[in-house]
């Protein structure tokens, strides 16, 4: 089992625009891919965990969400980097129908993305970090028992460091000082 590097998408790789559901909207934070990069080339899991509740409030769909995400895959590539796999809860208390639960065990704060992407890829959870721009992010990643970073970037700027094992400026940061220490 190997460890990996959990990431936030919205205020964390990507400007924060809220409801972001078209690809044109999609803006990488400066350095972001750079980050994603030196992670892939140190051979550590990159996996995006994102809430998406306006999947859930029928602000967009899961084909709007995956063109977004396709867009992401491009930028990144432009920069030899990828992520190794998405998760995203579509789930709100203001959800429709299935997606009508606030807390559903994937839905931030909860850990039940990391620990199904865990399970299916075979991630040491212990060993690996979660980055992301709000306290859930930090919550998420502790209590899926990782250690978690929470970048200034996005809602970051305005949240306390609520527990973070680590505060960094941005991804680049925080990538930096996150291999500095890898196991």
């Amino acid at each position: 089992m190997k460890p990996a590097v959990f990431l936030d998408r919205d205020g964390t790789l990507n400007e924060e625009v809220g409801y972001l559901s078209r690809p044109e909207e999609l803006r990488l934070l400066p350095g972001a891919a750079a980050a994603v990069a030196a992670l892939n080339a140190r051979g550590i899991p990159v996996i995006v965990v994102t809430n998406q509740s306006g999947i859930g409030r029928g602000y967009y769909g899961w084909k709007d969400f995956a063109a977004v995400m396709s867009r992401m895959g491009t930028l990144l590539a432009m920069e030899n980097a990828h992520v190794d796999a998405v998760y995203a809860a579509p789930h709100h208390e203001k959800g429709q129908g299935e997606y009508a639960d606030a807390n559903h065990p994937d839905r931030k704060p909860n850990p039940g993305m990391l620990l199904r992407a865990a399970e299916e890829h075979g991630l040491d959870l212990a060993r690996s970090w979660m980055v992301g721009d709000k306290a859930i992010d930090v919550e998420a990643g502790h209590r899926a028992g990782c250690r978690a970073c929470l970048v200034r970037t996005g809602y970051g700027a305005e949240e306390e460091a609520c527990g973070a094992d680590l505060v960094a400026t941005d991804l680049p940061e925080a990538v930096e000082r996150i291999l500095a220490d890898w196991p």
